[in-house]
């Protein structure tokens, strides 16, 4: 396990862009799975002004993201189609049959995460998956106590995000919330996978993860076992692992 720890959130948000940028560039048929949230908009827009200042070939390059809200309109802002079309793909130019997403309404959500996964395995599986860590140690949006051997499903929200969206979208109690999210078996079968936490308040959910023993109750920490996995964080995020990580001659 290699450990990046950056020297400010700038340094992060330039060094994560050119991790995605990396494996565009040495697979131009890559399949490369992101995260939404405040860890990742800056490095997209990165992404993006590189690729527009010094334009590659993005033709054959699938993007996808590790989890969608369910019940919910493509519409609303916060979905993380509308989030990943906004912030990267559609700036870089990846073509619409390559944004391989679920949709965020259906009569048949456990049809729709077979789909998701068989389109993304039909494209050789996914090489990266840029992978956000939440406040509770959640991945996508596997929540603590979710089995590692979980496949793709649909999960509860964490009860104050989902408090949140309910107020920004005035979807009443009576619309079950939740989000499809790739499980953490298959966030496991990537072939490279990158934790990212910036900020002061990831710091001790990232000690948790990574230097804790590996449980269900932090799913997070299941990327200790993971043989091609990289944590990526900011100077505040890695502030409580950074002297294990001397001690135990971690590549940081």
């Amino acid at each position: 396990m290699k450990i990046t720890i950056c020297k400010d959130e700038q340094e992060f948000n330039i060094t994560a862009a050119w991790r995605i940028i990396a494996q565009m560039l040495e697979k131009p048929n890559a399949v490369i799975g992101l995260s939404t949230g405040q860890t990742t908009i800056d490095m997209h827009r990165i992404v993006s002004e590189i690729h527009q200042k010094y334009p590659f070939d993005v033709s054959n390059i699938t993007l996808f993201n590790v989890d969608e809200l369910t019940n919910l309109s493509r519409d609303y802002a916060g979905s993380c189609y509308t989030m990943i079309l906004n912030q990267i793909a559609g700036p870089i130019g990846i073509p619409d049959e390559n944004f391989i997403m679920p949709p965020t309404l259906s009569d048949d959500f456990e049809a729709e995460a077979l789909l998701f996964e068989r389109r993304l395995a039909e494209r050789g599986g996914a090489d990266l998956q840029m992978l956000g860590i939440g406040s509770n140690g959640h991945i996508g949006i596997n929540q603590p106590g979710t089995p590692f051997e979980s496949e793709t499903w649909v999960s509860p929200m964490d009860p104050d995000f989902e408090a949140r969206v309910r107020r920004e979208t005035q979807v009443p109690d009576s619309v079950e919330l939740g989000g499809l999210t790739r499980g953490i078996k298959n966030i496991m079968h990537t072939r490279k996978v990158i934790l990212i936490a910036k900020g002061a308040h990831k710091a001790e959910i990232v000690k948790q993860a990574i230097l804790g023993p590996v449980t269900t109750d932090i799913p997070a920490s299941v990327v200790q076992l993971h043989p091609n996995c990289e944590i990526l964080l900011d100077a505040d995020a890695g502030a409580l692992i950074a002297e294990k990580a001397k001690e135990r001659r971690y590549n940081w």
